[in-house]
């Protein structure tokens, strides 16, 4: 402890304007400091997004080298024990990068740390050898951690097995995010105003898109959903928030698809809030996911949203959102899509409508401020 406050550990590998980084945030800006303190491992060498914020709020951002490589086992494995060793004061251990959680997380715990937790935040892994040897890793971390969290039932099905999920021992916690600034203000539709005149979508309908360019977004097919909406909506445009590793391969498929005027990549964007209330709805066609935020932030800013079935129905809690199997081809996406916006025409702004799937989404767990308290008194539990 420090000054009689708890100290949480967050283990993430860089602290990156992401879902799960962007959820971790919420909560530090939303726990009582004087309860509970957060201080950050990562693996990246350089500044990431959210550091300096971090800092400012008097935590503190530890890099660890090396990073994991599989070859480097010995020499991951020293430095996590120098480094526990130097670090009396971590009560709790809260991993989130579950593909290497069986190593640090025991680690941890023979340094004296009171309490581990595993928090498994998707429910899939990436294709081919890589996804193989994360699956490999974790195959027994239920094992190597004291607490269970997951955002979804899928991700703690998908990280600690159904049979640990279906005992009660994984402790759900939905991805909860600051609802009230995704709310329509005077505020998030001037700034709507101002993106919408930036990007040239004045007299558009804008479908939105917001996440990393990785392939569990599955922006490609996205690509083709749009191209077939384009057919029945000319004035269509793609809004397209977001970096990643995929960028460059999403714009050539773009222009091989002949849409690349009417698809806009805004890059990496800190006010999110603004960029919603800039579309008329999202589509969501992911291949995984755990629980995504996009989704909840969506809801909250009263936007229709297409997703795939692949995403856990846990977060369709509003009418203004429907599951659609990424079975079906991109033309059955885009029929669906324009429908689910027209079913909802007579709803989608008014005060009353806005109001319900608000409360809605409070009630299923979704505000990070109800979450914050919940936190600080499983966290208190945990150290007793």
């Amino acid at each position: 402890m420090i000054d009689n406050k708890i100290v949480v550990l967050q283990v993430i590998g860089e602290m990156v304007m992401g879902g799960a980084e962007s959820r971790i945030m919420d909560l530090l800006r939303s726990l009582d400091p004087e309860k509970v303190h957060y201080d950050f491992l990562v693996f990246n060498p350089k500044e990431q997004h959210y550091d300096r914020e971090i800092e400012a709020r008097g935590s503190k951002v530890y890099r660890l080298q090396p990073r994991f490589k599989i070859y480097n086992y010995f020499s991951f494995c020293k430095a996590l024990n120098a480094f526990f060793a130097e670090h009396p004061e971590i009560d709790i251990v809260q991993g989130h990068m579950t593909s290497t959680a069986a190593i640090y997380l025991p680690i941890a715990k023979k340094h004296g740390v009171k309490c581990t937790i595993a928090h498994a935040r998707s429910a899939g892994v990436d294709p081919g050898l890589k996804g193989k040897l994360t699956k490999w890793l974790r195959r027994d971390l239920y094992k190597k951690t004291d607490v269970c969290f997951a955002c979804s039932k899928e991700a703690a099905i998908s990280v600690f097995g159904r049979q640990k999920y279906e005992k009660g021992e994984v402790r759900i916690l939905p991805n909860a995010v600051e609802l009230g600034q995704f709310q329509a203000s005077e505020k998030n539709t001037a700034a709507a105003d101002r993106i919408r005149e930036e990007y040239h979508l004045q007299d558009s309908f804008v479908i939105g898109h917001i996440g990393r360019f990785h392939y569990a977004k599955n922006h490609v097919f996205l690509l083709e959903v749009f191209q077939e909406i384009l057919k029945k909506k000319k004035e269509a445009k793609l809004l397209l928030v977001g970096d990643g590793d995929t960028m460059p391969e999403v714009k050539e498929k773009a222009a091989q698809l002949g849409i690349a005027e009417q698809v806009v990549f805004t890059g990496m964007k800190k006010e999110t809030a603004f960029f919603y209330h800039a579309m008329d709805m999202v589509i969501f066609p992911s291949h995984y996911e755990g629980l995504p935020g996009t989704v909840v932030e969506a809801q909250a800013a009263g936007l229709p949203v297409l997703m795939s079935d692949s995403v856990t129905d846990q977060v369709a809690v509003t009418p203004l959102v429907e599951s659609y199997s990424l079975q079906r081809s991109a033309a059955d996406w885009a029929a669906e899509a324009l429908h689910l916006y027209e079913q909802l025409q007579e709803q989608l702004g008014t005060e009353a409508f806005q109001k319900e799937c608000y409360k809605v989404l409070c009630e299923k767990g979704f505000d990070v401020t109800a979450q914050a308290r919940q936190l600080e008194r499983i966290y208190a539990k945990m150290v007793i």
